[in-house]
């Protein structure tokens, strides 16, 4: 398979945007930055330039109110990315081919660059998935924006085979793979690594469809000596 085309589109100025977007790009930065528990509301609003300090919980009401606007807002960027992704997809008869379906889950996050260049969601994301419990798959946010959902749900399809809770396990680690190498080369030295980050993009894909699909094989467990 060819390798994949890198593009990517940074955020406008944070200058530019009205006080709630304002207020939701700060918290994905100083998220990333801290972690989602580390980075006060107080330091959000400064970040965002609001002389306010309680903005934050005016307009989402608490720490929980702003991830979730967060991961709204990023996810309505990508929704557009992965409708065409899914008809291109069914025009070509690609709608059960796991490689396809996981590009459609994953790539559109390549274009999330923040004001500065970096991939700041990728981070908060990260960290959000380091601390998720839920079995349910496809289980992240609570946002269910629609092109998302049918590309979970033509994923769940594919790996029917996989109990549900191990199908929510094997999306977390590969969703991880797929950001850490975002994050690791991002800004990075190309020559550093010994490869483009296409390249090591291609291998990480064809790694995430192999753990991604793989048939479970749970070792036996060992007999009682008598």
């Amino acid at each position: 398979m060819a390798n994949i085309i890198v593009e990517t589109a940074e955020t406008p100025s944070i200058d530019n945007l009205d006080g709630k977007i304002r207020l939701i790009l700060a918290g994905e930065q100083l998220f990333a930055k801290n972690g989602i528990n580390g980075a006060s509301m107080r330091e959000i609003a400064t970040k965002a330039g609001q002389g306010n300090h309680a903005a934050v919980q005016y307009h989402f009401g608490s720490r929980e109110g702003l991830v979730r606007a967060i991961f709204d807002y990023r996810m309505d960027q990508m929704e557009t990315a992965r409708g065409a992704m899914l008809d291109n997809a069914q025009t070509h008869g690609r709608l059960k081919d796991a490689r396809t379906i996981l590009e459609i889950i994953l790539l559109p996050q390549l274009d999330l660059q923040d004001a500065d260049g970096n991939h700041s969601y990728a981070s908060f994301l990260s960290q959000y998935l380091l601390q998720s419990r839920s079995p349910e798959f496809g289980d992240f946010s609570g946002s269910e924006p629609p092109n998302l959902t049918r590309a979970l749900h033509l994923m769940r399809e594919r790996i029917d085979y996989l109990p549900p809770f191990v199908a929510q396990r094997r999306l977390i680690s590969v969703s991880l793979m797929f950001l850490n190498i975002l994050m690791r080369h991002h800004g990075t030295d190309e020559s550093a690594f010994g490869e483009t980050f296409s390249e090591a993009l291609e291998d990480t894909m064809e790694q995430i469809v192999e753990g991604m699909c793989m048939p479970l094989r749970l070792a036996s467990a060992p007999s009682e000596n008598l």
